[in-house]
């Protein structure tokens, strides 16, 4: 295998020639060696490319970065939502408590990518972008990596749960419909009790999936506030003026998704309520569904 030499502050690195990543990225695959390779879910790597674009037409808006430097980053961040590029983010989910290595192995495939982009050899010459100066301008791991999250979940939640759901809801629901007047006997303890119709008991299950959609949905406005423009702990120190809510609008804006920065933004920086929130949503689906599958196991 042929490799390239990587620098940091800590020093050489050798990364394969082949590779768009750098030097901290490699670090992290020879120190967290854990677990299945590459384990960091794609969906929270999309999450990313969404808000280093967002990023970098924010700051452009506000006069700290160039538009060249805004149209590489955003080619790029297109290229990885398209999947061109899923193998270049090999780390697995074992990190630091911030995510830094999955933030700057974004930060580090976009700018090898932009170099190439430019017509330079990755590792030959100076950077066409800086991974930190640059790509992760008015960013923190400590801001990106829950604005990754909640880009993902969200998207997940919105475009492959919830419709699947309410599919499913409906089917219940023309099925209860279709078998009002089928009587059976009603159990009680998988005792003989009085009697309903199959329908009765299939609009109940109709009834369980409409609550826990609802709560799915009630979960999805906290859901959607973003933590970055906070930086480091919440402060925002070293980003322009209105770059918290300007980013959120670009988020919103490339993911079609109602976006917006969070109010508070050391709660959204330092707490995960809103997964945990969700999750706990999701959960009561998941008991709901087992439940009408138990149910109908022993019709």
């Amino acid at each position: 295998m042929n490799y390239r030499i990587e620098k940091d502050t800590l020093g050489e690195v050798k990364v394969p020639a082949d590779k768009l990543w750098g030097a901290q990225t490699e670090r992290s695959l020879n120190n967290f060696k854990i677990g299945k390779p590459a384990s960091m879910p794609l969906e929270i790597i999309y999450g990313f490319a969404y808000l280093k674009k967002g990023a970098a037409y924010a700051n452009h808006e506000l006069g700290v970065l160039p538009e060249e430097k805004r149209d590489l980053i955003a080619q790029v961040c297109d290229e990885i939502l398209e999947g061109k590029h899923d193998d270049q983010f090999p780390l697995v989910i074992w990190q630091t408590g911030s995510g830094t290595q999955s933030n700057m192995n974004v930060n580090e495939v976009v700018a090898n990518r932009a170099h190439q982009i430019a017509g330079h050899e990755i590792g030959k010459g100076d950077l066409t972008l800086q991974p930190n100066d640059d790509v992760n301008k008015s960013q923190s791991s400590n801001d990106t990596f829950p604005t990754g999250m909640h880009i993902a979940c969200y998207k997940k939640v919105v475009e492959v749960t919830l419709p699947d759901l309410k599919q499913l809801q409906k089917s219940l629901a023309r099925k209860a419909r279709e078998m009002e007047d089928v009587v059976k006997i009603g159990r009680t303890h998988l005792m003989d009790a009085t009697p309903l119709t199959l329908g009765q008991e299939f609009s109940g299950y109709a009834a369980q999936l409409e609550y826990g959609i609802r709560a799915v949905e009630n979960t999805l406005p906290h859901l959607s506030e973003l933590a970055l423009g906070g930086t480091a702990v919440g402060t925002g120190l070293n980003t322009p003026k209105n770059y918290d809510t300007t980013v959120a609008k670009y988020i919103a804006e490339f993911t079609g998704l109602p976006f917006v920065t969070a109010p508070n933004k050391f709660e959204a920086l330092a707490a995960h309520d809103a997964l945990v929130e969700t999750h706990g949503a999701l959960k009561q689906v998941a008991v709901a569904i087992n439940k009408i599958a138990n149910d109908i196991r022993l019709l």
